[in-house]
């Protein structure tokens, strides 16, 4: 049942949730988890267990990036992307930082078509690097990939180290994967 309204009610949505609940439907919290309708008349809650993976791109590379989320989504994670995630008529600025804020990992998708342009990705790479300063130090956030031999901006380069996904795609997304795997291990077994 959709919201027509700018300022959504949280009662609102509960009962939404409920109603959907008491007809035997499942209510699939995007990221987070499902709410699954019981015998008894109640819900119970199962919450995605993969970490979410925010994949931040240019436009014009949009194909490379949609490759990345097909395979951060096999490998197991929970993968974001604009052009996958978002439905017509949401207001993309504020869900955009919603779905950065959300996220365990930021991939800052890097190439001549992105570091030297202006507009939404530079916004999104200033974003994540602000939340990234509230996460304790330990914590990998943000991690830079290249999908090409674009020069890394200054201040990713001094402090974060990126993967090159050429000219092996294949093993560039390997040692992705095992980057975000292993970080999500520690910070589960810390937990």
């Amino acid at each position: 049942m959709p919201l027509n309204h700018s300022r959504i009610d949280p009662k609102q949505v509960a009962e939404i949730i409920h109603d959907c609940l008491r007809q035997g439907k499942p209510v699939e919290i995007d990221g987070f988890g499902t709410f699954h309708p019981s015998s008894d008349g109640g819900f119970r809650f199962v919450a995605v267990e993969a970490p979410r993976v925010f994949i931040s791109y240019a436009t014009e590379d949009a194909h490379s990036a949609g490759e990345l989320y097909d395979a951060l989504h096999d490998a197991g994670f929970n993968p974001w992307m604009d052009r996958r995630n978002l439905k017509a008529g949401q207001n993309w600025p504020r869900l955009i930082e919603a779905a950065i804020e959300a996220s365990d990992f930021f991939i800052a998708c890097l190439s001549n078509n992105s570091v030297n342009k202006r507009g939404g990705f530079q916004a999104e790479i200033r974003y994540a690097l602000d939340i990234a300063r509230r996460l304790p130090l330990e914590d990998t956030f943000i991690i830079p990939i290249r999908f090409d031999d674009c020069r890394v901006p200054a201040r990713i380069r001094s402090e974060i180290q990126y993967i090159d996904l050429f000219p092996d795609t294949t093993g560039g997304v390997e040692r992705l994967i095992q980057a975000i795997g292993h970080q999500w291990a520690r910070r589960q077994a810390s937990s």
